[in-house]
């Protein structure tokens, strides 16, 4: 894997302002609030049409950051299929962990076909107003229907370290397909998300 670029991009308070000091009784951990992620509206084309990150809708103005790191590597079968490539091709890679008032809730990679996104601004560590799904609609390709999957399971060690979990905390597995205007797959996405820090919510009509 060919790590072309790794920065943190900031927004608020760093990890420490995860806990608060009490003079005379130590020091305690502050209540988290869970995150509500309503769906399908996080991801509506007027949410980042208008230049706003998907996490916005999801945190509003709680302090966040992401560390970003950009890139190519070769697709694996789950990711090459839905994008209508072999095992194998080149794909562009965006992997992000997101930190929520100081904690690290979620781990997301987002795999794009290179004739999209190679030498553009989606591989840079910001992508710029409206994020990735902004960028392909400037190349005609912005999504129009989303599929995602979710799978509860317990983390990987690797999952579970970087997340920070506490044992026997399980994750959420989502990943979603992006799929343009011409049915064609764009984005295939797996976020790993911090069990305990989320609410899932889903609107729909009967």
């Amino acid at each position: 894997m060919d790590a072309a670029v790794d920065r943190r991009v900031a927004f608020g308070r760093s990890r420490r302002g995860a806990e608060v000091t009490h003079d005379g009784r130590g020091t305690f951990a502050r209540q988290f609030r869970p995150i509500r992620r309503s769906s399908p509206g996080r991801l509506a084309r007027e949410q980042w049409g208008r230049g706003e990150a998907i996490q916005q809708a999801d945190t509003a103005d709680r302090p966040r950051a992401v560390d970003v790191v950009t890139g190519e590597t070769e697709a694996v079968e789950w990711v090459a299929g839905p994008l209508g490539l072999s095992p194998g091709s080149p794909v562009v890679y965006r992997s992000r962990r997101f930190l929520v008032d100081g904690r690290a809730v979620q781990l997301a990679t987002s795999y794009l076909p290179v004739d999209l996104a190679r030498g553009t601004a989606i591989m840079h560590t910001d992508a710029g107003p409206g994020g990735i799904y902004a960028r392909l609609a400037e190349s005609g390709h912005g999504p129009a229907t989303f599929t995602e999957y979710l799978r509860a399971r317990m983390p990987l060690p690797d999952e579970t370290d970087r997340l920070a979990l506490s044992e026997g905390t399980p994750v959420v597995e989502i990943t979603r397909h992006a799929f343009d205007d011409s049915a064609r797959c764009v984005e295939v996405n797996r976020m790993i998300l911090d069990g305990s820090a989320y609410l899932l919510d889903y609107t729909f009509t009967a």
